[in-house]
């Protein structure tokens, strides 16, 4: 067994603002000479990049479908050896999906801290974090909620009605106040990328000086996680380069799926679809998700690039395209306000923004090089006139993506979660 203070940081439901009031924690401690390491919840992209800025160290992810529960002890415990505080951030309500963040943390043995925009509230406050606390604990449920944080407060005042509203069970970590100029911006899929919140550092360092002020900022009890290796890959794409697209159109990128690669013995190299003429020197492609439709008329005119791509395509080459990644593949992507982008005309057919949600999801794909798990989330239709090679299941048995294939071309809506099937992931990617 390994030791290391930890907490679970959860709230009723999303946008009660723990991501906040994770990363600030983790800026907190980082800054305090800890070493902090940073899980998500959930199949997320944006709020793992918040936390790997504030924490100095890449998130992780952690969600029993998509990753499995040995993926998430191994990293857990791996983290605890050499990290002073580990802080996993729960994944919409604490009770919501399955397993929900309050199932998590009972099989992971953590203790969970309950962030509560108290904002319109009083004396419910106690009622509410009672209610989550025990919800269902007769049938196997309930939730290890030790402690809560009060946020969005109005006034002192304020922060006392709700603490004096607490069952004895939980403990008080103080108030936050309502705070506009720490807030995180949103758009379509969620969180802005970090990249692109300009004052994002100062956001942070303004709420953990907040936080430095309530109990929060104590180091939790240590909790102790079983020592599990890590899996052992054969390095069956050894000697390949990889390049992979990144900048501010596809910057969505498991760092589990970067380490498997890498485990497997591949090169990685970087370059950007909005910025590069040429690809670097490799011998397979993988454009990830992100936002092209943002930056239809950069992606437009790198005719350049897209000719490398097709001529990689022709070769014979691989190249795996998931979601963003896939509709730069496509012919053209028109916008919700009418406008139409030409892109990358790797793949016969078009995407079209809307305002509506998609396709959301997780999903399991079987492909000819095995089975890889993995999720769907997006605000576009695709079309084309090619037939599927497959398509990918949601967990709920309804059909999911389609899967498309062109020579070593593979593409989909699906984000894969490379660990889920390292074999399958190295065939994908071989010569």
């Amino acid at each position: 067994m390994v030791a290391c203070p930890a907490l679970l940081i959860a709230a009723p439901a999303s946008g009660q603002g723990k991501t906040t009031v994770v990363a600030a924690l983790a800026r907190l401690h980082t800054r305090q000479g800890r070493r902090v390491r940073v899980f998500k919840c959930g199949p997320d992209f944006l709020d793992p990049q918040i936390h790997a800025m504030a924490s100095g160290a890449p998130c992780e992810n952690i969600d029993f479908r998509m990753c499995g529960e040995a993926d998430a002890q191994w990293r857990l415990a791996r983290a605890a050896e050499n990290a002073d505080l580990i802080l996993v951030e729960g994944v919409m309500g604490l009770h919501d999906g399955e397993p929900s963040a309050a199932a998590l943390a009972r099989r992971l043995g953590l203790p969970v801290l309950l962030v509560l925009d108290a904002s319109a509230m009083a004396g419910s406050f106690g009622a509410v974090a009672w209610g989550l606390k025990h919800f269902r604990e007769g049938e196997g449920g309930g939730a290890p909620i030790t402690a809560v944080l009060a946020n969005r407060v109005g006034s002192d005042y304020h922060a006392q009605l709700c603490r004096d509203t607490l069952p004895a069970d939980i403990a008080w970590y103080g108030a936050l106040p309502r705070d506009a100029d720490a807030a995180l911006p949103e758009r379509h899929l969620g969180l802005l990328p970090a990249a692109e919140i300009a004052d994002l550092a100062q956001r942070i360092e303004r709420m953990a000086d907040a936080l430095a002020r309530t109990p929060a900022a104590a180091l939790p009890p240590a909790v102790e996680f079983a020592v599990a290796p890590a899996p052992t890959l054969e390095p069956l794409l050894a000697g390949r380069t990889i390049a992979i697209a990144r900048d501010a159109a596809f910057c969505f990128h498991y760092p589990a799926n970067l380490e498997c690669l890498e485990a497997l013995g591949a090169r990685l190299a970087y370059f950007s679809p909005l910025a590069d003429a040429q690809l670097p020197a490799c011998d397979a492609v993988w454009l990830p998700g992100g936002y092209p439709e943002l930056h239809g008329p950069a992606l437009a005119a790198n005719t350049t690039l897209a000719a490398a791509l097709r001529a990689h395509v022709e070769a014979g080459k691989p190249l795996l395209a998931e979601c963003g990644g896939m509709m730069a593949c496509f012919d053209s992507l028109g916008t919700v306000n009418g406008g139409t982008h030409a892109m990358f005309g790797l793949l016969p057919g078009t995407t079209q923004m809307q305002t509506r949600l998609a396709g959301l999801g997780q999903l399991r794909a079987e492909l000819p090089e095995g089975v890889l798990q993995g999720h769907t989330f997006h605000y576009s239709c695709s079309d084309s006139s090619m037939e599927p090679l497959a398509r990918a299941e949601c967990t709920t048995g309804r059909p999911g993506e389609a899967v498309y294939r062109l020579q070593r071309l593979t593409a989909s809506y699906m984000h894969f979660y490379f660990p889920s099937n390292p074999a399958a992931t190295a065939a994908l990617f071989a010569a």
